[in-house]
């Protein structure tokens, strides 16, 4: 195991930088940039897409005066070649992409371009909503969905497995971010009634509360945004867990056990379980890494959160490249280490899995 685990670590190398230059390629063809924001801001459009949609007759005319870009008029060349320096931008892209993947490789994320703080610790500032959503959305969906699912396995066609199926393939189909527009108008003051509030993780008087008034405030400010992200998690957690255990019922060791006079709550929590929760339980890390870094930019919008899903689009629309690359590698990394842990869970379920024994 050791050896796989090896291999796997080695991997994660030529898979990361594979991540970053294709990444790194695509944003060179992407109009617009860092300098190209700030130069939009400065002649009063608001944002770099401002700048490129002055119309077709501006753009020729700057084409024929030899300028680089709209968002240019009126500035000095001087002006202009300062920022790209200051950003790093005069350097040829091969240059920029092995300083910037030198600094990753020593954790060095450089530092925002436009809000003064470094991508590390912008990061983490971000963090709280992203764990927040992700840890509770990934527990209330395998707390429902693996019981719900054994459920639907042991009456399988009957009455309650065709209406539970008929209703979280329903929510399944409904997007996220339209059943949390529902839940706003329903308990958050939209039009119906004001439980909930609707900004934020915290009260304002967060500090003030005893540590029972805490927790029952951070549960109260949480439950329509982690609801509003778990809808679309249980139909296929449900179904794969009823699936798994259909599959191990209806194999010759389970008709041996039954035979046995075994009582069929044993048969089904003492052989079936272990094997029908392999691929759910070892499959944990993925699910919650998955659901953590893929927070909804919707559902952040609508509740007032600010996440990393949050991060990224405002990144990505002003062209904070530090942000954007710094992230797209922590991610990539985390993402690549989890799935060596999902393997390593898949042998802590089932010590019969060997990995070296299978690539041999």
């Amino acid at each position: 195991m050791g050896a796989y685990i090896l291999r796997r670590l080695l991997l994660i190398i030529p898979t990361l930088l594979g991540i970053m230059v294709i990444n790194f390629v695509l944003v060179q063809f992407v109009p617009g940039g860092p300098v190209e924001q700030i130069i939009a801001e400065m002649q009063g459009e608001g944002d770099v897409f401002g700048a490129f949609a002055g119309g077709a007759e501006d753009s020729t005319l700057q084409q024929s005066q030899g300028e680089g870009y709209m968002g240019a008029r009126g500035l000095p060349q001087e002006f202009i070649d300062e920022l790209n320096a200051q950003y790093g931008l005069d350097k040829p892209p091969l240059e920029r992409f092995i300083n910037m993947m030198w600094n990753y490789m020593r954790f060095d994320f450089g530092e925002s371009y436009f809000r003064s703080i470094s991508v590390t610790d912008l990061v983490l500032e971000k963090m709280p909503v992203s764990i927040t959503l992700g840890l509770w959305s990934t527990l209330i969906a395998y707390l429902v969905s693996i019981p719900l699912g054994i459920r639907k396995a042991v009456r399988d066609g009957s009455r309650f497995d065709s209406w539970t199926s008929g209703i979280i393939i329903a929510a399944y189909a409904i997007p996220g971010f339209l059943f949390a527009v529902m839940l706003v108008v329903l308990f958050a003051g939209g039009s119906y009634w004001q439980i909930f509030p609707l900004r934020g993780l915290t009260s304002d008087n967060f500090a003030d509360l005893s540590l029972f008034g805490k927790i029952v405030d951070y549960l109260w400010h949480i439950t329509l945004p982690v609801l509003a992200t778990t809808i679309a998690s249980f139909a296929t957690l449900t179904l794969l867990t009823k699936n798994s255990f259909l599959d191990e019922i209806k194999k010759h060791y389970v008709m041996t056990a039954r035979a046995k006079g075994l009582s069929e709550r044993k048969v089904l929590y003492g052989h079936v379980f272990r094997n029908a929760m392999l691929i759910v339980i070892a499959g944990f890390p993925a699910v919650f890494i998955g659901v953590f870094f893929g927070s909804s930019l919707l559902i952040e919008t609508i509740f007032s959160l600010d996440g990393l899903g949050r991060l990224g689009f405002e990144a990505a629309l002003s062209r904070d490249y530090p942000v954007m690359f710094g992230t797209l590698f922590l991610l990539g990394l985390v993402g690549l280490l989890v799935n060596i842990v999902s393997d390593l869970c898949y042998v802590l379920v089932d010590p019969r899995i060997d990995f070296e024994t299978r690539e041999g």
